[in-house]
């Protein structure tokens, strides 16, 4: 019982280690991840990209490099979409993503808020576009509910 007890004490170690290393890649690492991943695994490790651009993002605007920000709002969205696209083809973390996906247009609407006038438009067409990536993941997880119920 011991045994079990600290191999499992071990083993959620190793997970905890595991997920703080992964936090601390880089876009740049994260990205490269993303070339050779397995098809199952891109939809995360896209919406991890799309995240960290977004922490990118509130930085920047906060700091006053709006040229750069515009760049990491353009990564969520190309990353976002990457995600949706994946986890289409794979049929794999549809509502995962769509919550991410959810989560980021929710803290873009708030970081829109703290912008200038001229600086809102932007975000604004990110965000509209992070709604049309959320309403085709919606229309796929309810496509296959509604093929199974037909059946």
């Amino acid at each position: 019982m011991r045994r079990l007890a600290f191999a499992t004490l071990l083993l959620a170690l190793a997970s905890a280690y595991a997920y703080g290393a992964a936090k601390d890649e880089t876009v740049d690492e994260l990205k490269s991840r993303l070339e050779s991943a397995r098809p199952e695994e891109r939809p995360e490790l896209c919406i991890q990209i799309a995240l960290h651009q977004l922490r990118n993002a509130d930085k920047l605007y906060s700091n006053g490099n709006v040229d750069q920000a515009r760049g990491a709002v353009d990564d969520i969205v190309t990353y976002s979409e990457k995600a949706r696209d994946a986890a289409t083809q794979t049929k794999k973390h549809l509502k995962n993503v769509e919550i991410d996906v959810r989560k980021m247009a929710e803290k873009l609407r708030d970081i829109k808020r703290t912008l200038v006038f001229d600086d809102q438009a932007p975000v604004e067409q990110a965000i509209r576009r992070l709604e049309d990536i959320r309403t085709s993941l919606l229309k796929e997880m309810f496509a296959k509910d509604n093929k199974k119920e037909k059946k």
